[in-house]
C-alpha cells in the first residue's frame, strides 16, 4: 500500500529501501552514576559491541530528569542494560542487606525502571548484561542471592577470558542462538559477580546455569514475539573474537531492527 507524505505518493518499496539504510537506536544507561571512572571504563565496549551489530548506541546519562529519559526511551527500538559496580537495594525484593552487598544506585536503578516500563509497554527488545539481568529481575517482581556461597569463582574478572561453563536450555531462544537447539550445550564464558537470581520474576524462565553449582546464568522473557534476553556473562568484552558474543548481539541487533521496520511500517 502506498503512502501520501507532504502530497506526495511514496511507495512501499521505497519507505521500506529507506529503513534499510537506517539503525535502530538502542538506549544503554550509564553504568553507574557514583563510580565514573569505572563507568568511563565499561562503556565503551558496550558502545563497539552495538555498532558492531548494526544498531545506534544512545547512552543515558544518569542525571537525566524523568522527562528526558522518556524522551530517549520514545526515540529508541530497544535497550540494553549494562553491567554496574553497584547491587541492586535488597529492599527492592523484601530482603536484609548482606554484609557483603555493594552500595546501590537510585539512579542507575530509576533510568533502568523507566526503560524497561517503556520496553515491556512497547514490546522493545531487552538486553541485560550482569547487573542488568539481576535489576531485570527485581523489576518483574523477582529476588536475587546477594551473595554467591560457592568453589566457582563467579567474580574471576577480565583476566579470565574462560571463568566457567554454564549450561544452555535446549529449545530456549538462547540455545538458539549459542547452538543448543536440540540438545544442553556447555559454553565457556568469562564471569564477574558475585550475585544472581533467585526466585524467578513474572513472565522470565531460566535458560542457562553454571553446571557445578547451578547458579542462574541466563534468563528471557516467556511472551513470544517479545525478545527479552539477560545473561550474567559479559558478551561485550572480546565481542569480536568470541563466536558466540557476536551471535548473542546480532540476534539482539536484529531484533531491534526488526521492530523499527514493524513500527515504521505497520
Amino acid at each position: 500500500m502506498n503512502k501520501a507524505v507532504k502530497g506526495k505518493i511514496v511507495t512501499d518499496s521505497a519507505v521500506n529501501a529507506e529503513i534499510k539504510g537506517m539503525k535502530p537506536r538502542i538506549a544503554i544507561p550509564e553504568p553507574c552514576s557514583y563510580d565514573l571512572e569505572y563507568s568511563g571504563r565499561a562503556l565503551p565496549a558496550y558502545l563497539q559491541a552495538v555498532e558492531a551489530a548494526g544498531g545506534e548506541p544512545v547512552v543515558v546519562p544518569l542525571k537525566s530528569s524523568l522527562e528526558e529519559i522518556a524522551r530517549i526511551a520514545t526515540s529508541c527500538a530497544a535497550i540494553l542494560l549494562p553491567g554496574s559496580k553497584a547491587d541492586v537495594d535488597p529492599q527492592k525484593y523484601d530482603a536484609e542487606r548482606h554484609a557483603k552487598t555493594a552500595p546501590a544506585d537510585s539512579r542507575r536503578d530509576t533510568v533502568d525502571e523507566l526503560l524497561l516500563q517503556d520496553a515491556y509497554n512497547m514490546h522493545k527488545p531487552v538486553l541485560a548484561i550482569c547487573y542488568g539481568l539481576q535489576i531485570l529481575n527485581v523489576y518483574r517482581s523477582g529476588t536475587l542471592v546477594q551473595h554467591i556461597e560457592s568453589a566457582i569463582n563467579h567474580n574471576t574478572g577480565r583476566a579470565v577470558e574462560r571463568a566457567h561453563a554454564v549450561e544452555v536450555e535446549p529449545g530456549s531462544q538462547l540455545g538458539s542462538i549459542m547452538g543448543a537447539d536440540k540438545k544442553s550445550r556447555e559454553v565457556p564464558v568469562n564471569s564477574s559477580h558475585h550475585q544472581s537470581a533467585d526466585v524467578i520474576g513474572d513472565g522470565l524462565r531460566v535458560v542457562a546455569r553454571s553446571p557445578l553449582d547451578g547458579v542462574v546464568e541466563a534468563l528471557e522473557g516467556t511472551v513470544p514475539g517479545h525478545f527479552v534476553l539477560a545473561v550474567q556473562w559479559h558478551p561485550e568484552w572480546k565481542v569480536m573474537s568470541n563466536p558466540f558474543s557476536r551471535a548473542l548481539f546480532a540476534a539482539f541487533g536484529a531484533a531491534a531492527r526488526e521492530y523499527m521496520q514493524t513500527r515504521r511500517t505497520g
